[in-house]
C-alpha cells in the first residue's frame, strides 16, 4: 500500500532536522536553499502543518537531492540549470488568476488565496516521465480548498493552469523549445481529488525557487511535468485545455499522462524506474500502477482503455 495513516507526528518531528538535513546537505542543501530564496512573507519561515494519512513510508529523498536535479524548462534544459538560475526568480509580490466557470473570478494575492487554508505535510511519491523517482515531503493543501472557495459551476469540467511568464529573470523563457506559458490541465474529478495538492514548500520550510515557488500543483500519481510549477493562473472550462507537452509531441504525451508500467513511452519503457540518490550501482525499481496510487485513484478512469487515454 502507498500510504500510512499517521496521527499526531509528521516526519520532522520524528527526525531531527539536523538528520534529515545530513551532512551532505548542510553543506550543499543549504546552498541550494540559499539560490532558491524565501517564497514570499506569508510564507517564510518554518510552516507550520498538520500529518496527513496519504504520506508514505518510504524515505525521502534528501533536500540536496530535491534541489539540485529536476526540470524547470524556464530556467533551461539541464537538470543543474533550475538551482543554478532559479535565484533571479522574483516571488513577492505574487498572485494568481482565477477565472472561467468559477463564481467569484478574480486576480488573487497569495497571502489571501492562502490565508484559511489546511497546510499538511504530504510525503509522495515523485515519478518522472523521464524514468526517474524520487520521494519528496512536501507543505501544501488540497487543490480542492481553493475551487470550493471560488465556487465551481456546474458546467466546468476540466482545470487547466499557467506558469508565470517572465523571461527577463526566466532564461529559458527567451529560447522557443516551448510555447509560452508552460501550460497543464486536469480533469475536474482528478483536481478535486485529495491526493490533488498546492505545494508551497519542503521539508518544512517555503518552496525553493528551483522546485515551483511560490506555489505549484502535485498529482502524485501522474507523471511530474502534470505538476506545473510557479502557477498564476488557474481556470475552470468546460472542454479538455491544451497542455505543453501534448502541445509539442501528442504521440508521446497524452492528457492524462498517469503513471503506468504497462504503457511504454514510444522511445523508453516505463517498466522500472531509477530512484535519484541511490548511487551509481542502485538496482531499478519497478514501477507501480499510478505511481503506487492505484488504490486511491483507479476509480477515476473506470471504463477507460489506459492504453489509449493516456
Amino acid at each position: 500500500m502507498a500510504y500510512r495513516f499517521k496521527t499526531d507526528l509528521k516526519w520532522s518531528d520524528v527526525t531531527p532536522k539536523a538528520d534529515f538535513l545530513n551532512r551532505r546537505q548542510l553543506m550543499a542543501g543549504a546552498g541550494a536553499l540559499a539560490l532558491g530564496s524565501i517564497a514570499s512573507p506569508a510564507l517564510a519561515a518554518s510552516i507550520a502543518t498538520v500529518p496527513s494519512p496519504y504520506s508514505t513510508d518510504l524515505e525521502p529523498n534528501t533536500l540536496e537531492d530535491i534541489t539540485s536535479y529536476n526540470n524547470f524548462y524556464e530556467f533551461g534544459t539541464g537538470k543543474e540549470d533550475p538551482a543554478r538560475y532559479a535565484s533571479a526568480l522574483t516571488t513577492d509580490p505574487w498572485s494568481i488568476k482565477i477565472d472561467g466557470l468559477v463564481d467569484k473570478p478574480g486576480d488573487y494575492g497569495l497571502e489571501d488565496l492562502i490565508s484559511d487554508v489546511q497546510m499538511e505535510e504530504r510525503i509522495y511519491r515523485f515519478r518522472c516521465v523521464e524514468a526517474w523517482s524520487m520521494v519528496i515531503p512536501w507543505v501544501g493543501f488540497e487543490l480542492n480548498q481553493i475551487l470550493n472557495k471560488v465556487g465551481v459551476q456546474s458546467g466546468a469540467k476540466y482545470v487547466s493552469f499557467e506558469t508565470l511568464v517572465r523571461p527577463e529573470e526566466m532564461r529559458g523563457q527567451k529560447r522557443g523549445y516551448i510555447e509560452w506559458p508552460y501550460r497543464e490541465g486536469l480533469r475536474l474529478d482528478e483536481a478535486m481529488h485529495p491526493l490533488t495538492i498546492m505545494a508551497t514548500g519542503i521539508y518544512g520550510e517555503s518552496m525553493p525557487n528551483q522546485n515551483g515557488a511560490p506555489i505549484r500543483l502535485v498529482v502524485p500519481w501522474k507523471y511530474g511535468f502534470k505538476s506545473i510549477k510557479s502557477i498564476v493562473r488557474i481556470s475552470l472550462t468546460d472542454t479538455e485545455p491544451q497542455t505543453s507537452w501534448n502541445m509539442i509531441q501528442p504521440r508521446e504525451y497524452g492528457f492524462y499522462s498517469n503513471v503506468n508500467p504497462e504503457v511504454d513511452h514510444p522511445r523508453w519503457s516505463q517498466a522500472t524506474e531509477r530512484r535519484v540518490g541511490g548511487g551509481v550501482f542502485a538496482k531499478r525499481q519497478d514501477t507501480l500502477m499510478m505511481n503506487g496510487y492505484a488504490e486511491e485513484v483507479m476509480d477515476l478512469y473506470a471504463g477507460m482503455d489506459l492504453s489509449k487515454n493516456y
